[in-house]
C-alpha cells in the first residue's frame, strides 16, 4: 500500500514546517509524497520545500470556489474564511477541509496527517502502520475520560456533529476518541466517508462541512469508520501514541525540551510542540540535532 505524508500549513508556521520537512528527509521512509497544503498567497514562501518527494498544493486547487480567505477585521495578520452556508471558518477548520480533499485526490492509497509542528526525533517506516491490507486506526475507548476538563464539552459537541454528518441514529456523543498526530487514513474510507456526508446531508459535502464551526475531522472519520462504515478488514485499530505532544504550557528552554525528549517511549517517534506554546523552532532544532 503506498502511503503520502500529509501537512497543511501556513506562513506563520513556516520555520516549523522547514523543521518538519528537515525531519522527514533524516529519519522517514516508506512513503511516496509528502503534500504540503497552503493558501494560494503562500504559494511562494513553501515552494522552497519543494524536492523530489514534496509538493506544495494551493487550496484552491482543492477547496470550492465560494470559500474565500479575506484579512481578519479585529486580529491583524490572522485570516477568515467566508462563504455563503454559514459562519466564517477559522485556519484550523479549513486546514481540516483541506486534508478531506487531498485524502479524496491523492493516488496514494493512505496517507499519514502531520501538523506543521510535528518534529521527528528517531527513524519511522511509515509502512509500518499497515499489515496485510488493514491500515492503522487510532481510537482510544476510553479518551473522553483523559481529555482536560475544560474541552470535554468541545469533545462532546465534535461526536455529535460527527454522528450527525454521518446519519447515525440516535446521534449521541461518544466515550471513545480519535484526535491523534500522526495517524493514519485509508483514501478508499474517506471517499465513502464523504459520499454518506453529501448523501446524509443532501448537498455537497463542504457545503454540509461548512455548515458549522463545529468541525473535527479525526472524529468524523472515526466514527464514520467504527459506527458506519463496517469493514473491519480495512482497519487495525490502534491506540499507540506514535508523536508526544506538548499541549499547553509555558515555552520550553533547552534543559525542558531535553527532558521531554529523554521521556520518550519506545514507541514514540516524534514529538509535538504546539505552536502557541512558543517553544522557539531553532532551539528545538538545536537540541534535536537538526
Amino acid at each position: 500500500m503506498r502511503f503520502a505524508l500529509v501537512t497543511s500549513s501556513y506562513r506563520g508556521d513556516l520555520e516549523r514546517c522547514r523543521l518538519l520537512c528537515d525531519s522527514i528527509d533524516r529519519f522517514v521512509t516508506g512513503f511516496e509524497t509528502h503534500y504540503l497544503l497552503v493558501e494560494a498567497r503562500d504559494l511562494p514562501l513553501f515552494r522552497r520545500f519543494e524536492g523530489p518527494r514534496r509538493r506544495v498544493v494551493s487550496e484552491r486547487d482543492l477547496l470550492p470556489w465560494w470559500l474565500r480567505p479575506v484579512n481578519h477585521p479585529r486580529q491583524r495578520g490572522r485570516r477568515l474564511w467566508i462563504h455563503p452556508f454559514g459562519l466564517p471558518l477559522h485556519g484550523w477548520h479549513v486546514q481540516q477541509l483541506r486534508r478531506f480533499a487531498m485524502a479524496e485526490t491523492m493516488a496514494e492509497e493512505a496517507m499519514v496527517s502531520l501538523d506543521s509542528d510535528v518534529v521527528f526525533v528517531k527513524p519511522f517506516d511509515v509502512r509500518s502502520m499497515e499489515a496485510g491490507g488493514r491500515v492503522a486506526f487510532y481510537r482510544v475507548p476510553d479518551g473522553m475520560d483523559r481529555v482536560l476538563p475544560q474541552l470535554q464539552a468541545e469533545h462532546e459537541t465534535w461526536a455529535l456533529r460527527a454522528a450527525r454528518l454521518i446519519g447515525l441514529r440516535p446521534p449521541s456523543t461518544t466515550r471513545t476518541t480519535y484526535i491523534g498526530t500522526l495517524i493514519a487514513w485509508r483514501r478508499d474510507t474517506v471517499c465513502g466517508l464523504l459520499a454518506r456526508i453529501a448523501a446524509v446531508g443532501r448537498r455537497p459535502t463542504m457545503m454540509v462541512l461548512c455548515a458549522s464551526r463545529a468541525l473535527s475531522e479525526c472524529t468524523i472519520y472515526g466514527r464514520f469508520v467504527e459506527e458506519a462504515e463496517a469493514r473491519p478488514e480495512r482497519h487495525a485499530p490502534d491506540a499507540t501514541q506514535r508523536c508526544a505532544v506538548y499541549w499547553d504550557g509555558p515555552p520550553l528552554d533547552e534543559m525542558g525540551l531535553a527532558a521531554f525528549l529523554a521521556d520518550l517511549a519506545p514507541h514514540q517517534v516524534a514529538i509535538g510542540l504546539q505552536s502557541f506554546t512558543g517553544t522557539d523552532p531553532a532551539l528545538i532544532r538545536r537540541v534535536v540535532g537538526l
